[in-house]
């Protein structure tokens, strides 16, 4: 289904990468202060279940498709899953016994090379120099910047199966991420945003009223103002606009090229901790994001990015 012209532009879709490095580089924060007070299943399963109906709501009353068709509700359901339900629930208790400074060397040096792991293993993609280059560039300048500090001293054991689980839930995100390429030949991009997210978070949320202790005190509510307004900041720029602005990108970007992302993001956490917070920023802080930077320069110049969806579906799943 073709999507209104504006969205497709160059101009509007560096606009768009640049507003999910942003959002996406401060949602750290967010999720630290929300989870201090509030289970992870419902603080993160009532964001998305939200995001996702608003996005369908929108769509029908602009008189578009919504519900989608019987025989792909099947494999929607498995790429939700992956991207909202196990993702979120894995990755924010892995949150509770790490740093935000660890988490971020985790999710940034993983992301990119996951999503190309998986894009090509799909057949999306093929390997090329500047994508190798990109993720070597980039993946020395996320360890320059966080590696002194996150692994200083000795990991217990509750941190390495914190980090474990930020991992894990990175893998699952990378990979349902490539999975959704080929259902925007049937789905529209803000559609198939919307029915994910809802999809995968009315499941984490049920799931963690039944499983999660705590889940039923959050229900009321009693979280306080700082994770009230971590959570809003998570669900308005967080999920209903960063994450259908990223949909649109790996359609017309790749899976590999969007998560670039992930090289710049942290670079943005660490200037507002340095400005906000009063942080520390050195000279090995500065050559990191450098690298960061070029890594995602490099992967991001003019023809690096697939022309067209590359993958292929069976002809009876072809709306």
């Amino acid at each position: 289904m073709a999507e209104p012209q504006p969205w497709s532009g160059v101009h509007a879709q560096r606009g768009m990468f640049v507003f999910i490095c942003f959002v996406w580089g401060t949602t750290w924060l967010a999720m630290k202060i929300g989870i201090a007070t509030v289970s992870p299943g419902v603080f993160a399963g009532l964001r998305w279940t939200i995001a996702g109906a608003t996005l369908l709501l929108i769509l029908r009353a602009r008189g578009e498709r919504v519900m989608p068709p019987p025989r792909l509700v099947p494999r929607l359901t498995g790429v939700s899953v992956l991207l909202i339900t196990l993702n979120q629930v894995i990755q924010l208790y892995g949150l509770k016994y790490v740093t935000a400074g660890l988490a971020a060397v985790i999710s940034s040096a993983l992301t990119p090379i996951a999503l190309l792991f998986f894009a090509v293993a799909f057949g999306q993609e093929k390997f090329t120099w500047r994508q190798i280059g990109a993720l070597t560039v980039g993946c020395v300048g996320v360890f320059t910047l966080f590696g002194p500090d996150a692994l200083n001293g000795t990991l217990r054991l509750s941190e390495v199966g914190g980090a474990l689980g930020v991992a894990i839930g990175c893998l699952c995100y990378t990979s349902g991420s490539v999975m959704t390429r080929p259902l925007m030949r049937n789905f529209s991009a803000v559609q198939l945003a919307g029915l994910t997210d809802l999809i995968g978070g009315l499941i984490l949320l049920f799931a963690s009223l039944l499983f999660e202790p705590g889940a039923w005190t959050s229900m009321t509510f009693h979280w306080g103002w700082a994770s009230f307004l971590a959570w809003l900041y998570l669900l308005v720029p967080g999920a209903l606009l960063s994450t259908t602005m990223y949909f649109f990108l790996v359609r017309d970007w790749g899976a590999s090229k969007s998560g670039m992302y992930a090289f710049i993001s942290p670079v943005i956490a660490v200037g507002i901790g340095a400005w906000l917070f009063g942080e520390k920023l050195d000279w090995g802080d500065a050559l990191g994001m450098a690298l960061m930077l070029g890594a995602a320069g490099l992967a991001l110049r003019r023809g690096g990015q697939p022309t067209a969806m590359t993958v292929s579906i069976p002809a009876d799943e072809v709306i």
